[in-house]
């Protein structure tokens, strides 16, 4: 074999790893769509004020005659375009995003090893300027619907090199990049980070622009294969030969893109019949890499009151009931927080005497699973000093927030917190939002504040804290209300 025929050949690392990209990438846009759909409003700013986003896909509005939360932003997709258990589940639709996310990288970096390692780069990275001229006249014979000279192809034409070597080293690295500047722990520990790009919001702008580049790309990719020699290319990318085995080629070729379609129908099945299975399934390696990753992330975020938001969206709708009316009726003076379970001395605590004690006031960037994002000052007592006065026994592990908020069938909000990330120096029990006392809408009189993790995780309306081994002991054994019913995640770092 020559050497350019080793460089631009069609060698089997180079099959099997273009296969691998094109299922992941079509999971990844399908679970996309999915997460977006739940907060389908996209922005420039880094406040999401209703009205701001310069791109939205619904026709929803606010009505001025009832509440509207967050949640009622949410539109419904066909599990056909998107990939979740059903119309509507951003829980599943995370699952399946973040582990064909894992996969997609590796392949991504094994591909990458490979084209540097065998002097393949040659293929897709430009040597000379003249690239750019050569791009535009082969453009220009598309545009004209006639084919480039059989002589450019080395092996492809300079439009398709350069759109290759766009995809790979500028489209690959920015979806990884700005992917993680929507994680609040990354945000939290690394304040400069999303400053890269402007903000979070014009990161996940940015995140979605490029999936739209991929929808773009993929089809006209398609077309140039069909329409320049369907039966050569395939024989190249699937046998890596030329023009000798070209019906088991196309019969090959079209059968691993029906595996594709028919992995796709399954995973909705899956989804649908097995959602709990599903969350398992997926966690085994999406919670493993979370917790490599950002687990050990501490909030170090030191914003200005000028960095605070004018609009804070509504998450969640406050408890309703007699007992709750009269606790709230005397502005809580007579609400108390027991804190129990695995710890020496209990406690019963009043708001007076929460505020009483050593006060933390921190000005700090909150991220909602569903995309948006707002900055506000927190006034609150730091976890840590809870956990300090009632002396917690070695064998507790995580703690369980209670919340007095329950949903339509009776069930209790609550959340779970592992102990270190408890004693995190930004994790507090706030009380007061911009320097005023709770709204009754944003959890009143306390709510809980983990910066390193996504809005779920902060427990609004607390009734109770008590300190366990093990969470899988409480509820369905998730984590939490939405881990349970909704199959979110348990770490809500990303």
């Amino acid at each position: 074999m020559s050497h350019d025929v080793a460089i631009f050949g069609f060698p089997l690392w180079l099959r099997l790893t273009h296969y691998i990209n094109f299922l992941f990438l079509t999971l990844l846009v399908r679970s996309g769509i999915q997460i977006l759909a739940d907060h389908p409003r996209l922005y420039w700013n880094k406040h999401c004020t209703p009205g701001s986003e310069w791109l939205k896909f619904t026709k929803k509005v606010f009505p001025k005659n009832k509440m509207w939360t967050s949640t009622d932003e949410a539109v419904d997709v066909s599990p056909w375009i998107a990939l979740s258990g059903g119309r509507h589940n951003l829980g599943l639709g995370r699952h399946w995003h973040f582990f064909a996310v894992a996969f997609w990288v590796l392949n991504g970096l094994v591909y990458v090893a490979f084209l540097f390692g065998t002097g393949g780069w040659r293929r897709l990275v430009p040597t000379s300027w003249d690239i750019f001229p050569a791009a535009w006249q082969t453009f220009l014979s598309y545009a004209t619907f006639h084919l480039p000279p059989v002589g450019i192809l080395h092996p492809y034409n300079p439009l398709q090199q350069l759109a290759y070597a766009v995809v790979v080293f500028v489209l690959a690295p920015l979806s990884i990049l700005s992917g993680a500047a929507m994680s609040p722990a990354v945000d939290a520990r690394f304040p400069w980070y999303p400053r890269l790009f402007g903000n979070r919001q014009k990161a996940r702008s940015l995140h979605f622009l490029v999936m739209v580049a991929y929808l773009v790309f993929i089809p006209v990719h398609l077309a140039q294969v069909m329409i320049e020699n369907l039966p050569q290319k395939m024989d190249q990318i699937v046998l890596g030969l030329e023009n000798q085995h070209v019906a088991l080629a196309v019969s090959l070729g079209l059968g691993a893109i029906a595996v594709v379609v028919a992995i796709h129908v399954l995973l909705i099945w899956w989804s649908q019949r097995r959602p709990r299975t599903v969350q398992h399934v997926s966690g085994m390696l999406t919670d493993w890499l979370t917790r490599l990753l950002l687990y050990r992330l501490t909030s170090r975020q030191e914003y200005n009151t000028a960095d605070i938001s004018s609009y804070f969206w509504v998450n969640g709708k406050p408890p309703v009931g007699e007992a709750w009316g009269e606790l709230a009726k005397d502005g809580f003076a007579s609400w108390k927080l027991p804190v129990n379970g695995l710890v020496q001395q209990p406690l019963l605590l009043s708001l007076a005497e929460l505020r009483a004690m050593p006060q933390t006031r921190q000005i700090t960037q909150h991220c909602c699973i569903q995309g948006w994002s707002a900055f506000a000052e927190w006034t609150g007592v730091p976890l840590a000093e809870i956990l300090k006065r009632c002396k917690v026994l070695p064998q507790a592990r995580y703690l369980i927030f209670h919340s007095h908020q329950v949903d339509e069938q009776g069930r209790e909000y609550y959340g779970s917190l592992d102990i270190q990330e408890a004693r995190h120096p930004q994790t507090i029990l706030a009380y007061e939002m911009n320097g005023a006392p709770l709204l009754m809408n944003h959890g009143a009189p306390l709510r809980l504040r983990v910066e390193t993790k996504l809005g779920f995780k902060m427990i609004k309306w607390l009734e109770a804290i008590e300190l366990i081994e093990d969470y899988r002991s409480v509820g369905e054994g998730q984590g939490g209300y939405r881990e349970d019913f909704q199959y979110f995640g348990t770490d809500g770092e990303i």
